[in-house]
């Protein structure tokens, strides 16, 4: 015969359980942060001791109890959405002035099992360079490897992985009016994600990519040797020229070759609404933009204006305006451009131009003007889109009201590069590179969503006239849409979704690669190249 408790007994002993489990969750959640407090303060003893005393490293780490830990976090933080207080936050940021501050942070990020981050300019448009969901990461910054020096004699310079492109063209600038380099218009963005990830600009059409005029390297691998182009080797050489450099290990510097510009180039940008014929503007600006001669590169942005689109054509012609006008005319007459469309100037000229700067000296600014929440996202235009889908994506993009879309010609020298030159594949085959584009500055999740929405809707709405099996992207137009790595034991099955995206073909041989000079996939994140299981 069972007894019946009484009710205070019964009360007394699920108080006693409750009891007992918290207390337990108390000691091991206490237990937790003593030991990550621990690991944490190991984890800085171990840089201390393993930099160059002659630069002492505690002079450039930043934890959390730091007064300018916050500024200096938030100092390249390009995208709002990355900086929320609900952003994950790393345990320490290292803003490295020396190679030894470099090194030191890789012998003890392996050895105390700390996830490192390397941020080079802050582009970066989903944060992986300095967020992550493992409680145990740090930032390596890089911004203070910034020299730019120029050698006229043999036509080429060292630029450090810090260095805005802005201080790059201004350094070419300050030696010669005749030469520049073909990497992006924004000269905020900083050189080590750019260049390693196969930038491109105004200037790819006639020069290629910023990779294509890469001729050495520096980098400090896993093991923390520092490794020139020779003791590298053409492997590694070749997969941080298009690959993502943060997969392999921390870039120091990139010798690039300049590239010869006449004295004399000529820009244009001219608006049309939907009204001036626009349908047939775009579609016919997809038949000829590609194959216009190579010293032209015309883009073509879509935007919503006043309820109504809009297509701003800007162009850059490395020539005079007469030869240009010539040109349009006999290609492009649809478009009407005139002599007092057009404008000559030197080409850093250009450069201010095309981001609405006026003074050279503006290009040293490393502060962007304005810092949005936003998103972004890539595909490659293989065909003409026909005038009925034309109509309906711009009839889309009414309904959404926000996104751009812009067209970035191919064509040119960069139809004639083999695919497997470089780990950036998209070659022959594309008449133009696409970017989706929302910025907003509202704030919280809500309108996060609603805003990541209307960009997806627009990615989703150019689904039948884009490149297909796989669906192409481009690697510094960082998008996790696409796939994340949770860098586990599927880590391989993982990355190939993104990576065949990324690099086509050139994926397998990255991961072989990966794989020999990073065997423990120590330099990673959410879109890194993985190694073979």
């Amino acid at each position: 015969m069972k007894m019946k408790m009484s009710s205070p007994r019964i009360a007394a002993n699920i108080f006693a359980s409750f009891f007992l489990f918290f207390i337990f969750l108390f000691l091991s959640v206490s237990s937790a942060d003593s030991s990550s407090s621990s690991s944490h303060q190991a984890f800085i003893q171990c840089l201390r001791r393993n930099s160059d005393p002659s630069s002492p490293i505690s002079a450039v780490l930043y934890s959390s109890d730091n007064s300018s830990y916050s500024s200096v976090l938030q100092q390249y933080i390009r995208n709002l959405r990355f900086n929320e207080t609900t952003t994950p936050k790393p345990r320490l940021i290292i803003t490295a002035t020396h190679v030894s501050h470099i090194q030191a942070s890789i012998v003890c990020a392996k050895r105390h099992r700390f996830l490192m981050k390397i941020r080079s300019g802050g582009h970066d448009y989903e944060a992986v360079s300095y967020t992550s969901q493992n409680p145990n990461f740090f930032v390596l910054d890089m911004f203070n490897f910034r020299k730019v020096n120029v050698s006229l004699e043999d036509e080429t310079a060292w630029v450090g992985a810090g260095a805005t492109l802005g201080e790059v063209y201004y350094g070419i600038a300050q030696k010669s009016n005749v030469h520049g380099y073909p990497a992006g218009v924004c000269p905020t963005v900083g050189v080590g994600g750019h260049i390693s990830g196969g930038g491109y600009g105004n200037m790819m059409r006639k020069y290629g990519l910023t990779v294509d005029n890469v001729v050495d390297a520096e980098i400090v691998d896993v093991r923390g040797r520092i490794l020139d182009r020779k003791s590298m080797g053409e492997d590694l050489f070749w997969a941080i020229t298009g690959g993502g450099a943060s997969s392999f290990g921390v870039a120091l510097s990139y010798k690039i070759k300049l590239v010869r510009v006449p004295s004399v180039v000529t820009v244009f940008r001219v608006p049309r609404n939907y009204n001036q014929n626009l349908t047939d503007l775009v579609h016919r600006y997809q038949q000829v933009a590609d194959k216009l001669p190579e010293d032209l590169f015309v883009r073509l942005t879509l935007s919503v204006v006043n309820g109504t689109n809009r297509g701003t054509f800007n162009s850059l012609f490395l020539g005079n305006s007469e030869q240009l006008l010539s040109i349009m005319n006999q290609s492009f007459p649809e478009l009407g451009i005139t002599r007092s469309d057009c404008t000559e100037m030197s080409w850093i000229q250009s450069v201010l131009f095309w981001t609405n700067l006026g003074q050279t000296s503006e290009l040293l600014t490393r502060v962007p003007p304005t810092v949005d929440y936003l998103k972004r996202k890539s595909d490659f235009l293989q065909k003409p889109m026909p005038k009925e889908g034309i109509e309906m994506i711009l009839q889309t993009m009414v309904e959404l009201r926000t996104p751009q879309l812009t067209f970035n010609p191919m064509g040119g020298r960069m139809a004639e590069i083999p695919a497997s030159e470089k780990p950036y594949p998209h070659r022959a085959g594309n008449i133009a590179k696409l970017q989706y584009a929302t910025n907003w500055n509202e704030t919280g999740v809500a309108a996060a969503n609603r805003y990541l929405n209307l960009t997806r809707r627009l990615y989703d709405s150019m689904t039948p006239y884009v490149s297909m099996s796989p669906r192409q992207a481009f690697l510094n137009y960082r998008d996790l849409d696409i796939g994340i790595n949770s860098n586990g034991p599927n880590s391989y099955q993982e990355g190939r979704v993104y990576g065949v995206k990324y690099f086509e073909g050139n994926f397998d041989r990255l991961v072989r690669i990966k794989t020999r000079v990073d065997p423990d996939n120590f330099f990673r994140n959410e879109q890194s190249i993985p190694v073979l299981p």
